[in-house]
């Protein structure tokens, strides 16, 4: 039986549950897509304060969800990132020949599963998030239908999500197999004893199939073809609600599963964690399609999250939480400069590296943005990626794992290197070559003004991160 303060820390998934469904009804009665959109926003907006009711009980339990500081980070990276890309879709549909409200729906319903994701405290409510949170986003892979990239990406991402999900489920069975137990708290308690083979056969299913959704590599053949064909605002809410929502619940499984704290497990996800982080890199070397060179480069930033989970105690929680915020800023900044330059819809986004050749003589402060993300993405000092970077030495510094240390370093150098070719790119004369570019009053749009603010936010986080600082150290999880 829920309690009053249990219906209160659920207002921000009612909220966004009730928002879809007024825009599904919208949608029913007459299609007006300025409405949508307006509708959309404004229930973000209201989710995104109710934040601050759920923050005010404290930590709250319920038998399938945690409401704890976590979970608010969760929901509010989500909220964020949902409530830009939403900004940014007006102007990017409105050249769509087809149904455009569709898409709101979509993306919302996809926000409710990842907040669900973020505060899942039993099995049966993670997989119940993950697949709300994949399924819309299927569809808005595979929105522009009609460009057979976008068809593409929608298909592939369908099948190895619905792979990655195969080997989730079977890890979850196996781990009932071994605990009798659904219940994550529940898990926790039988493995106390011991962790007997059926339980880290799971354990290890349950990576895997956590993993496709992470990109980690070996599981991350759906990315760069999922970038690059997906419309701009689906794959900026895959890069950064998605992949938010699923390594949060993958931090609180590994922090919680004694399974996961022994010298084999932290052995082989630091062995991942090396792989990704170099292996994304340096792939990312031979791209000449901007949206690819994006997919491998998120690869890369998780290779580095998953260093948090090789440590996963002291300031674990702390940097995880750090990095993602840095992360998130970023990645929408550029995946905004992207949106914009494909906006109105006229079929493939902008995504080639030489429609963004000169871009800086055409549109000079929309090449800053995009250079200032670069340079967060590159870990450069006073942006916010530097911070985040620097946390992630710190911690791997701190538990003497010398050989993450060593591939962080190498692989933020390989790093270094396609950003600045493409931040070169953008201060190059164009001879003639094809060409994207934004509308004049792009910067008085809704989406310009969010691309501009990410990009002060990037900066300001850079130069004065105490506040992300302090709010991070007070975070926990509970169990």
């Amino acid at each position: 039986m829920l309690g009053r303060a249990d219906i209160m820390a659920l207002t921000p998934v009612i909220l966004v549950s009730a928002t879809a469904v007024v825009v599904m009804l919208g949608i029913a009665w007459q299609r007006l897509h300025a409405v949508t959109v307006l509708v959309s926003a404004l229930g973000l907006n209201l989710a995104l304060l109710s934040l601050l009711l759920v923050g005010s009980l404290g930590p709250t339990t319920t038998p399938l969800l945690v409401f704890d500081g976590v979970t608010l980070l969760g929901m509010l990276l989500v909220l964020v990132s949902s409530l830009a890309c939403v900004t940014f879709c007006h102007a990017y549909l409105e050249g769509y020949p087809g149904p455009r409200e569709e898409f709101y729906l979509l993306l919302l319903c996809a926000a409710a599963g990842g907040m669900i994701l973020t505060a899942a405290n039993h099995l049966a409510t993670l997989f119940f998030g993950l697949e709300l949170l994949s399924m819309p986003i299927y569809g808005m892979l595979a929105y522009t239908f009609r460009d057979r990239l976008s068809l593409e990406a929608g298909i592939k991402y369908l099948v190895l999500s619905a792979a990655g999900t195969s080997f989730l489920l079977f890890g979850m069975a196996l781990l009932y197999a071994q605990t009798g137990q659904l219940a994550i708290d529940g898990i926790v308690a039988a493995m106390a004893t011991g962790n007997g083979p059926w339980a880290l056969a799971g354990v290890g299913f349950v990576l895997v199939g956590l993993g496709f959704k992470l990109s980690v590599i070996p599981f991350h053949l759906w990315t760069p073809d999922v970038y690059q064909g997906g419309p701009s605002p689906a794959v900026t809410f895959l890069a950064t609600a998605s992949k938010a929502a699923a390594f949060i619940v993958l931090l609180r499984v590994v922090v919680a599963i004694p399974a996961f704290h022994g010298t084999e497990a932290h052995d082989l996800l630091a062995g991942l964690a090396l792989l990704t982080m170099l292996a994304g890199n340096l792939l990312a070397l031979m791209q000449a399609n901007f949206k690819r060179l994006l997919g491998y480069s998120s690869i890369a930033h998780f290779g580095y999250l998953l260093v948090a989970l090789v440590v996963a105690d002291g300031l674990a929680v702390e940097t995880s939480g750090i990095y993602l915020v840095t992360y998130l800023v970023t990645t929408l900044a550029a995946f905004g400069v992207v949106t914009l330059l494909s906006s109105p819809y006229s079929g493939e986004d902008a995504s080639a590296l030489h429609h963004y050749r000169g871009l800086f003589w055409r549109r000079p402060y929309l090449a800053a943005v995009l250079t200032v993300s670069l340079l967060s993405l590159a870990g450069i000092p006073f942006t916010a990626g530097f911070i985040g970077k620097f946390y992630i030495l710190a911690l791997g510094v701190e538990a003497q794992r010398w050989w993450l240390v060593g591939g962080i370093v190498v692989g933020s150098a390989i790093g270094l290197f396609y950003y600045l070719r493409v931040m070169v790119t953008l201060y190059l004369v164009e001879p003639g070559m094809s060409r994207r570019d934004a509308p004049n009053d792009w910067g008085l749009r809704a989406g310009g003004l969010v691309v501009l603010g990410l990009a002060g936010l990037t900066i300001l986080l850079g130069v004065y991160p105490a506040p992300v600082v302090r709010w991070m150290s007070m975070l926990s999880l509970s169990g």
